[in-house]
């Protein structure tokens, strides 16, 4: 008989989920993504159902991993939001299954999910391909996302300056009344990212706000936001002159506006990187443009599932 269905709201999860081991597994997945083995992974791109009326949409995320006996779907809604509405402009919700069974193992709210591990895929993205001595850190972006950047970069590494934009004022006194440490206030992109040594963009932004004559050459960009083929965060100057990776090649294809728009092209996938099948080029201004990917999810589940079961068990 199946047990009763798990159901976890986020305070449970950001409890259980922590980046020293969500960093390790997300690794291991990429690598087996990449290795196109459908004995390993099997991820079909994100399907989306447009939401007209509400200016909004419905990504359904799902994955399967063999050897980790891992069946997930992550269930996104998209808004457009007026810039004084109140409401939430992404939810989402991950449902894990038992793969051999089918029966519904735990419902979890999905944005402390989506959060860190987008965080931790950026992180693990300048891990590999930042300057050997990177200094400085520049976020573009105020929200949840820019905060979980921030955490998992000065937790993972050791900057001497980190240095964030963001295009209101409310915005910006909110992430630096909720960061661990310090942070210096830019009146502009351009003040901020300028001599950055990695930079992060994290922002809501369909118009690129990031330009390649503003990046210092040898850094390392990870573009988080412009989840869409029609928006971009990046211009074409950097989009052509820098070194591009990406979660998923078929994923970057369909849906980045940054790389569709710019008709970039895209060097190798993250998972290849760590596979060693394509370099790292730390040598060069590098790009990675994150689109997030389902397996991602299905790893941080399982582990948020297995933390919880361990604890049930002491």
């Amino acid at each position: 008989m199946a047990e009763q269905p798990l159901f976890m709201l986020e305070h449970q999860i950001a409890r259980l989920l922590h980046y020293k081991d969500l960093i390790p597994r997300l690794e291991e997945a990429l690598a087996k993504f990449s290795t196109r083995d459908p004995a390993e992974v099997i991820q079909p791109v994100r399907t989306t159902l447009p939401l007209q009326k509400l200016k909004g949409d419905l990504g359904l995320m799902p994955s399967y991993m063999e050897n980790d006996r891992v069946l997930c779907t992550k269930f996104v809604c998209s808004y457009t939001r007026e810039k004084e509405s109140t409401l939430p402009s992404i939810q989402a919700t991950v449902v894990l299954l038992d793969p051999e069974i089918g029966n519904l193992k735990a419902v979890m709210e999905g944005n402390v999910i989506t959060c860190m591990r987008t965080a931790a895929v950026s992180a693990i993205s300048a891990k590999l391909l930042m300057p050997h001595q990177a200094e400085v850190l520049a976020i573009l972006g105020t929200g949840q996302q820019a905060l979980s950047h921030y955490n998992v970069f000065t937790e993972t590494f050791s900057f001497k300056e980190v240095r964030v934009w963001g295009h209101r004022k409310e915005g910006t006194e909110r992430f630096q009344s909720s960061a661990s440490g310090p942070v210096n206030i830019c009146d502009s992109a351009e003040t901020a990212v300028k001599g950055a040594d990695v930079i992060v963009t994290v922002t809501s932004s369909s118009e690129p706000v990031l330009f390649g004559q503003w990046v210092k050459p040898g850094a390392h960009v990870a573009a988080v936001g412009a989840c869409s083929s029609r928006w971009r965060e990046l211009d074409d100057v950097l989009m052509k002159e820098a070194v591009i990776y990406v979660d998923s090649r078929e994923g970057a294809m369909t849906e980045s506006g940054d790389i569709l728009l710019s008709g970039a092209k895209v060097f190798a996938e993250l998972g290849e990187v760590i596979n060693g099948t394509k370099p790292a080029l730390r040598e060069k201004t590098t790009v990675f443009k994150s689109l997030g990917m389902a397996v991602q999810d299905a790893v941080s589940a399982k582990l948020v599932f297995d933390q919880w079961k361990a604890s049930q068990e002491v």
